[in-house]
Order: structure tokens, then C-alpha cells, then sequence
């Protein structure tokens, strides 16, 4: 068992050892500084009305339990004896010695419903406050999950699969309802238990001494089970969190699949996770229901030996015996009852653990990286945007991506960046917009440092389009207007009209309000170029990045869309990464990179004077054939 924490066990001085042993496990995650636990905590402090229902009903559940077998067993003793001898429990309740004996054995049996009545009333209310609040922290830790992947850096979140991550957004919030719905039954039965043992008690020690050695048995085997069940609900984990992530993948690469003919590969790698899952569950399944069937049978076997020993010791003066024996058999079958309940609570735990502790790994701080909230707040371009010595690394074991590029941007001009792939020009776009920060040197916006900005109102001030455009399965409207929440419909056109986007808009059946589908899969390619555009320029971005926005584009997409762009730049600053080099003539200066250094700059008929890099890409270019490629950086 899991060792229970020292700040747990100064939260229960008077438990005796034993039992803090026993509740070891239940204690130790509440207890802890894990995320999870805090949010329980602070939870249940805001929530404490609910959970004062919920131990307030379970209780008074517990004492209308033992009243009603209290009941019973008069009731029965009334029924077998008629009088109230003298040591007979029926002398303390004199008024029922005034009734006839099957009127007083109605009567018990009425009061009897009743309890039970408000004993179900109670359940209700107590598991209804637990729903209540298992559902207020399913809320919290679904938005805690979400806000979590949001603040990490771009390089954390692109260490992890989007299939891991939804397996977090779908299992966590399940994990904690679970957790607090199994915490309430523990509590629930643990009260009924109490409720029984004092029943037992007040009939027999001896009676309790069966009880006892029943719940011994099944604490035993259950002892033995556990730890298996914890390592088997660990590979049932491990296997659904592979699943979800392969599964994922396919629906994000089916257009891949299609095209290489992978399909029935991809069918027979889900299929034997698959097939791992099941053996899983096998074995979890084989280790979890051992213990129902033996709590099922032990007290049909302590029944039958008690009956057997009281007709043995008693003879035909058993029905003084029957009283406390029909109480026993009522009483020792709800027992059992409930110890199997605490039982599959703790079994119930042992299975949701894992999934515990992997969003608490989750949602830890420890070893990941967070975007930066505080800084100085950006309120527009004065000056232009300037590199000093910037290099970048995106991981030690790689070669740089960028090394000591220095050059300036200032506002209202246009600047162009060419050269073979992997030169590192997409590497300049994203140290801009903050995906990434430099490894060396510094980038400086109005000459303040863009780490003392505020990274948020700086990229709020951006228009990003790439040759890679996203969209949202929502209208073409929603989609312009994302990034700029107050927008008009008129600004929405009007913006549509200068991305050369509103005729093919306007020619759709339901016009802006048409739905573009997942990842806007329903316009060509030019089309979804053009409405990218289009929110970058309703946005009104003090710069205006362009990362090869043309160069997957027909020529007549291409000729669209450079035409909004020429529009666009006359009164803009703008930085444009350029795969064909007629698009980037007229930049008043052009940066040729080469594995990561500045080679050339200059305009472009310097630029061809110089008979250098950029000459040798124009020739290339105008004899009709692609720019030599550099192996290295991919960016």
C-alpha cells in the first residue's frame, strides 16, 4: 500500500494506527500537493454545503438502517412470544404490550416502511449532493486541462501527440467524477457498516464474531488482489491512451492513407492495440469480480452454521433464539452487502489510480515550459522591428536553425526573405510571432526587447498567412472574423473584397454563412488562401507576415492572391518569406538566407548585380526549374 503522507497524519491524530493503515490509500491522494488533490480541496471548501448533505444524508441513512432492524427484531419477538416476559426487550415498550400481538406486528412493520422510506429519501439527497459536486470539479478540471495545453510554450505542446492530449481532455475530467463518486459510496457504506456492527453487537458478540471473520476473509483475498489490479488498470491505460493516439492520427491523416494506399495497414495496427486491450481488460476483469461471488457466498455459509449451532444448543426452545436470528440473517445479508461495496470502492480506486496519477503528471508544472504572460504591454508600431545576432536551436542534438542574423524592418516597408529550403526563413517568422524564442541575441520591437513585452497583445497585433492555413469548421463569416470578435458584417466584406475572396463568397448558395468543414476541406486551395487573408487584413495588423502564402496555388489562385497583397502592402509593414521571387520585386530590401546566415541583401536588381545566391535562384526560376535544395533545418 501506498505510503500515507506526514501531512495526512497530522490531519487525523485520534485515528488508531491500524485504521489509518486501512485508509492509507484514500488519505495519501487527498492529502498530497498534487494538482488534482488541491483541486478536490478547494473544491469541497467552496462546495461544503454539498458535501454537508452528502455526509448529513448518508448518516442519518446509516441510523434509520439500524432502526428499522431494530424494529424488526421487536416486531419478531412480539410475533413468536405474544407477551413480553420479563427479560424480553418488549418490556421497555409498554404500549405495545396494550395491543394484540398481530396489530403491534403490523404496526412494526409500518414503522418500519417508513424508515426505510426515509432511509431511500436520504440516499437520494446524499447522492444527488455528490453528483452535484462531482460535476462542479469535472467542470473545473475540464477547463484546468484546457487552459493547461493553451498556456504551455509551442515547443512543450508540440512534444505531445493531439491524440495524447484529447485522451487527457476526454479521461481526465472521468477520472476525477469517478474518484469523487467512489469517495462517496466509501462514505456511504462505511457509515451502514458501523450501523450493522452496533446491530450485531446488541445481539450477540458472539454474532459478531462471524461478521468479523467474514469481512477478515474478503479483506484478505481483496489485500492480495489489489496491487495486481493497480498493474493491470495500468496497462488497461496505457492501451487506450495508444489507441486514442493511433486512432487520432489516422482521422488526421486519412487523406494520406487514401492517396499511399495505407489504409488496411492502418486497420491492422488499431486492430492489434486492439487485440492488447482486450487481453487487458481479461485479465483486470478476472482480478475484479473475485471478489463478488466470495462476499456472496460467506454469509450464506455463516448463516447456515449459526442456524445449525442455535437448533443444536436450543432444541425446540429456538423460539426464544428466533428474534435474534431473523435480525442476525437481515442484518449479516446487508452487511455483506456493504463490505462488498467498500470492497469494490477500493477496487474501484485501485482502477482509477493510474489514470490519477498521469493528469496529475499532467497538469505538474515540473519539466514544462509556459508562454510568457507579463511584460509590457504592446500598443502599436512606432519605429520597425530589428534582429541582433539572433540564433536559434531547436534542440541541442540539431544543428542550428539560425545563426547571428541581424537585420531591420522598419514600419511601413516591405521585407522579403528567399533562399533553398531549409535556409531557415520560416525560422525568422516564428522567433516573430513567439513561437520560439532565440537560443542567442536578442529581437527588438520599437527598440524594446520582445522578451519584456506582453507576448499576447504583441501577436494580437500580427496577421499571419502561410502556405499551411487553418480553418475552423464554423461559416466563412466566423472564420474571417476569428481573432476580432467585434467585427461587423460590413468589415467582414469589406476585407473579403480586399483578399479578392467576396466573388466566389458571394457566388455560394448560403454566401458567408456557409459551413467550410473540418479544416475548411470544402474550398480549393486558393480559396482558403484568400479568406486567411482576409482575417489577417480585418485584423489590421501592424505586420503583416506572409510564409509562402502562394506557393502550393494555380496560377490564377496566385494571381488573386498577389493582387490583395500588393493592395495590402502599399501602407503596411510587411516581412514575406517567398518561394517564387516575382513575387517579391518590388520589397525594398531581400534577405537571402543560407543554412541559417544572411548571404545577400538588398534590393532585387542589386541583388542580380551581384551575380551571387539570388542570381543564381532567379536563373533557376526563369528557366523553369525549382531552387536547389539544402539538407538541414526543415523550417
Amino acid at each position: 500500500m501506498t505510503a500515507i503522507p506526514s501531512n495526512a497524519r497530522r490531519n487525523v491524530p485520534l485515528l488508531p494506527r491500524p485504521l489509518k493503515r486501512w485508509l492509507a490509500p484514500l488519505l495519501a491522494p487527498l492529502a498530497s500537493e498534487e494538482p488534482v488533490a488541491r483541486l478536490i480541496r478547494q473544491t469541497a471548501r467552496e462546495q461544503w454545503r454539498l458535501l454537508a448533505v452528502n455526509f448529513g444524508g448518508s448518516l442519518v441513512e446509516a441510523v434509520a438502517e439500524g432502526a428499522t432492524l431494530a424494529v424488526l427484531f421487536v416486531a419478531v419477538e412480539l410475533l413468536t412470544r405474544g407477551t413480553a416476559p420479563g427479560g424480553s426487550r418488549l418490556a421497555s415498550v409498554p404500549w405495545l404490550q396494550q395491543l394484540e400481538p398481530q396489530w403491534g406486528f403490523l404496526l412494526l412493520l409500518g414503522l418500519a416502511v417508513v424508515l426505510q422510506a426515509m432511509q431511500t429519501l436520504m440516499r437520494y439527497a446524499s447522492q444527488v449532493a455528490n453528483g452535484y459536486f462531482a460535476a462542479r470539479c469535472t467542470a473545473q478540471v475540464t477547463g484546468k486541462i484546457h487552459s493547461q495545453v493553451l498556456a504551455f510554450s509551442f515547443p512543450c505542446a508540440s512534444h505531445y501527440k493531439v491524440g495524447d492530449l484529447t485522451a487527457y481532455a476526454s479521461q481526465g475530467p472521468e477520472a476525477i467524477r469517478m474518484q469523487i463518486y467512489l469517495l462517496g459510496q466509501l462514505v456511504m457504506n462505511g457509515l451502514l457498516l458501523v450501523a450493522y456492527l452496533v446491530v450485531l453487537v446488541s445481539l450477540s458478540p458472539w454474532l459478531l464474531g462471524a461478521a468479523v471473520l467474514m469481512a477478515g476473509l474478503i479483506a484478505a483475498v481483496q489485500k492480495q488482489l489489489l496491487p495486481r489490479v493497480g498493474r493491470q488498470a495500468e496497462a488497461v491505460m496505457q492501451a487506450e491512451v495508444g489507441i486514442s493516439v493511433r486512432v487520432t492520427e489516422d482521422i488526421q491523416g486519412l487523406r494520406l492513407l487514401h492517396a499511399s494506399g495505407q489504409r488496411e495497414a492502418a486497420v491492422r495496427g488499431v486492430q492489434g492495440r486492439l487485440g492488447e486491450l482486450e487481453r487487458a481488460l481479461r485479465h483486470r476483469s478476472r482480478l475484479l469480480e473475485v471478489i463478488g461471488p466470495l462476499s456472496n457466498f460467506l454469509p450464506v455459509l455463516a448463516i447456515a452454521l449459526i442456524a445449525a449451532l442455535a437448533v443444536a444448543f436450543f432444541g425446540t426452545r429456538g423460539s426464544g433464539v428466533l428474534p435474534s436470528l431473523v435480525t442476525f440473517v437481515i442484518a449479516l445479508q446487508r452487511l455483506n452487502t456493504r463490505i462488498a461495496g467498500v470492497s469494490g470502492t477500493f477496487s474501484g480506486l485501485a482502477v482509477n489510480a493510474p489514470q490519477l496519477a498521469r493528469l496529475n503528471a499532467f497538469l505538474s508544472s515540473e519539466g514544462k515550459a509556459f508562454c510568457r504572460e507579463s511584460g509590457q504591454p504592446f500598443r502599436g508600431l512606432r519605429e520597425g522591428v530589428a534582429f541582433e545576432g539572433v540564433s536559434l536551436r531547436y534542440d541541442p542534438a540539431l544543428d542550428p536553425a539560425l545563426q547571428g542574423v541581424s537585420f531591420a524592418l522598419p514600419k511601413g516597408r516591405m521585407l522579403a526573405l528567399v533562399g533553398p529550403s531549409g535556409a531557415g526563413k520560416s525560422s525568422i517568422a516564428d522567433l516573430l510571432v513567439g513561437l520560439y524564442a532565440p537560443t542567442a541575441g536578442r529581437i527588438l520591437i520599437d527598440g524594446v526587447p520582445m522578451d519584456q513585452l506582453d507576448l499576447a497583445s504583441w501577436q494580437r497585433r500580427l496577421g499571419v498567412v502561410s502556405q499551411d492555413t487553418f480553418l475552423f469548421n464554423a461559416t466563412l463569416a466566423e472564420n474571417i472574423a476569428f481573432g476580432t470578435p467585434r467585427a461587423t458584417r460590413a468589415r467582414i466584406e469589406a476585407a473579403a473584397e480586399a483578399a479578392q475572396a467576396a466573388g466566389f463568397i458571394e457566388a455560394l448558395p448560403q454566401g458567408y454563412e456557409t459551413l467550410v468543414g473540418e479544416r475548411g476541406y470544402r474550398l480549393s486551395g486558393g480559396q482558403r488562401q484568400r479568406i486567411s487573408l482576409a482575417r489577417a487584413i480585418l485584423r489590421e495588423p501592424e505586420l503583416l507576415i506572409l510564409d509562402e502564402a502562394t506557393s502550393a496555388l494555380d496560377s490564377q489562385s496566385e494571381r488573386l492572391v498577389q493582387e490583395a497583397i500588393e493592395r495590402f502592402e502599399r501602407n503596411h509593414t510587411v516581412l514575406v518569406i517567398a518561394h517564387r521571387l516575382s513575387t517579391i520585386v518590388k520589397a525594398d530590401q531581400i534577405l537571402v538566407l543560407d543554412r541559417g546566415r544572411i548571404k545577400e541583401r538588398g534590393p532585387h536588381e542589386a541583388l542580380l548585380a551581384e551575380e551571387g545566391l539570388y542570381a543564381e535562384l532567379w536563373r533557376q526560376q526563369a528557366a523553369g526549374h525549382r531552387p536547389r535544395l539544402v539538407t538541414g533545418e526543415s523550417l
